[in-house]
């Protein structure tokens, strides 16, 4: 078994494309219309979904706004350098909504930033040998 993808409804599916491939820098990997259902479905990753897991993006068209609720979470990405990472997400335009810094009760450096419908997304170094 494996994890293929992680499925998440947006209101405005262009704004949200548009995050994940020109701020996260995701490929979007194919889009399909479904005019019989009114909804669309796009899958973004950083590489192909044969091997890699990726996020559907799935819009209704009668719908512009979701209430996220309590259960969601956050995605987390592993970048080279969080701080780095912060400020090109920042230059492009993506909001940060926890700056970089150490975990509050561990050593991992981490950052949140937030897509256009407010699902949370971490950034984290990489784990180092103790």
């Amino acid at each position: 078994m494996r994890l293929l993808h992680t499925m998440l409804r947006v209101g405005d599916l262009d704004a949200s494309i548009a995050f994940y491939t020109e701020v996260l820098g995701m490929q979007l990997l194919r889009r399909r219309d479904y005019p019989e259902g009114k909804f669309t479905l796009a899958f973004v990753g950083y590489g192909d979904e044969a091997s890699n897991s990726v996020i559907e993006l799935t819009h209704n068209w009668d719908v512009k706004q979701y209430d996220l609720g309590d259960g969601y979470g956050h995605i987390a990405l592993e970048v080279a350098d969080v701080y780095q990472a912060c400020d090109g997400i920042r230059a492009r335009g993506g909001k940060i909504t926890r700056e970089p810094g150490p975990m509050q009760h561990g050593s991992s450096i981490l950052a949140f930033v937030e897509d256009p419908d407010g699902y949370k997304i971490e950034l984290l170094s990489p784990k180092r040998a103790d």
